[in-house]
């Protein structure tokens, strides 16, 4: 695999594209501070238990739902407000969709990695714009690109100077409702010389699969995450809530909070054999 730069997202050690394989990991949506602040502080034991750098992850509005009567969350400005207060309580770097130019001067004050979603990955307004924060940006592959294509979402954000860029692999669209991932699609986004996030509840969706909602397959998440450690990337990305069936949005492809040690255990594993067999 090629080498990629390093992603610092908080000294010292929260390090994306170094020796250790990160976690990002969180609730689907913002809920209240007490109940996203519970699942930061669960999900940060648990890595600095296993020595994993962990960036919490959680959206405070989704903006792209299925249906306009689907839950979006507290808003752009109290999800803000919440997500500083946990970054800041719980002390974890936290990272989270923007959406709109506007929303940049506030999400940078608030968050530790702005995240471009999969459906604006090729928006020019809003790639400079994340770009010239100078802050770490995780750009989400839109489900309509090849992987070599993401040189070019690359080349918005660094055209500002900005090399701080991970790209994240979240499917790409297989026929109506459902998703594949391709694995030679990590290789060749690594070779671009950035770091590589792969989503693996995100890569179990079925987009807009559950009339009206999008629905999900949780159970192959763990199966594909192993895979994609397999091949060499630097961080897994997985949307975790205590009770998925009662979460406000992508309860199908969630992991259980209960379950997230157990899975993060093995993707270690794997990632100590890998690197053991480059030796």
């Amino acid at each position: 695999m090629a080498t990629v730069r390093e992603i610092v997202v908080r000294e010292p050690d929260c390090v994306i594209g170094g020796e250790k394989l990160a976690i990002i990991a969180g609730p689907c949506l913002v809920e209240d501070y007490d109940a996203t602040a519970a699942i930061a502080r669960d999900l940060a034991e648990i890595c600095a238990d296993l020595g994993v750098p962990y960036v919490f992850k959680a959206s405070y509005d989704k903006a792209n739902r299925t249906s306009v009567d689907s839950e979006r969350g507290p808003g752009w400005q109290r999800g803000l407000e919440v997500l500083a207060r946990v970054r800041d309580e719980v002390d974890v770097p936290v990272l989270s969709d923007v959406h709109e130019v506007l929303q940049v001067p506030l999400a940078m004050q608030a968050l530790d990695v702005l995240q471009v979603p999969a459906f604006l990955s090729r928006q020019t307004d809003l790639l400079v714009a994340v770009g010239e924060t100078g802050k770490p940006v995780n750009i989400k592959k839109g489900q309509f690109l090849a992987p070599e294509d993401m040189q070019f979402s690359i080349g918005k954000v660094t055209s500002t100077g900005n090399e701080q860029v991970m790209v994240t692999e979240r499917g790409i669209t297989f026929g109506y409702h459902n998703l594949v991932v391709d694995m030679r699609g990590l290789t060749i986004m690594r070779s671009l010389g950035y770091p590589v996030v792969f989503d693996a509840t995100h890569s179990v969706q079925l987009p807009s699969g559950g009339y009206g909602a999008s629905s999900g397959q949780r159970e192959f998440a763990p199966v594909l995450a192993r895979a994609a450690v397999a091949v060499g990337i630097d961080a897994v990305f997985m949307e975790v809530h205590p009770e998925p069936g009662q979460a406000p949005c992508d309860g199908p492809n969630m992991i259980p909070l209960a379950d997230a040690r157990a899975m993060i255990e093995q993707l270690l594993a794997v990632h100590r054999a890998v690197r053991a067999l480059r030796r």
